[in-house]
């Protein structure tokens, strides 16, 4: 199981998120914030900090927003495990989900 960040973070992009992960495991697309399923280590330091509540344990994410869990790991695709999103950088990308929803306000 891993940590999930749902639609609340589209176009707010807060980070305080990656600042308190121990692991680098948050990644920045081009509207959200998504954690590496397999580099999250559960530890829960994300989910307290987030000012609009958009992050979840896989098994608590509210049901009309359970396809984050899906775009998550879609985001990761072709990026594999790079093993740290310090290093990686900002990506100009999202899932196909977070990429046709309309401006959030």
């Amino acid at each position: 199981m891993t940590y999930v960040i749902a639609q609340a973070c589209v176009d707010v992009k807060d980070k305080a998120c990656i600042e308190e992960c121990p692991v680098d495991c948050i990644y920045e697309g081009e509207r959200m914030l998504y954690i590496h399923p397999d580099e999250c280590v559960d530890c829960g330091a994300c989910e307290p900090v987030c000012p609009v509540s958009a992050i979840f344990y896989e098994d608590d994410v509210p049901g009309d927003q359970k396809d984050y869990t899906a775009a998550s790991i879609e985001f990761f695709n072709d990026l594999g495990s790079p093993g740290g999103a310090a290093k990686l950088g900002p990506q100009a990308k999202d899932s196909a989900l977070v990429s046709a929803l309309p401006p959030q306000a």
